[in-house]
């Protein structure tokens, strides 16, 4: 195998803005922004929208849409759309 190929991977800090919750984490992403940790020490902040603190599937929160209410719209809008004349 070549050496010195492979990204190095380097503390960082992923922090959810959905939820506000952060985690530190071994990652090859590199960021200009720092965060001093719970430990004393900085690290690179990566502010990602949306992880597992606040994705419905791992949260168990899902949203219910309204599908009926959306199908009634639509039949509302198109309807008559492309009937013989």
């Amino acid at each position: 195998m070549k050496s010195d190929i492979h990204p190095k991977y380097a503390p960082v800090v992923f922090r959810d803005l959905a939820s506000d919750t952060a985690f530190l984490t071994a990652s090859t992403a590199t960021s200009s922004k720092t965060i001093e940790w719970e430990d004393g020490n900085t690290y690179p902040l990566i502010e990602v929208e949306i992880s597992s603190a606040s994705h419905p599937f791992y949260t168990g929160k899902q949203r219910i849409m309204d599908s009926a209410g959306r199908v009634e719209r639509f039949n509302a809008r198109f309807k008559g759309f492309g009937a013989k004349k």
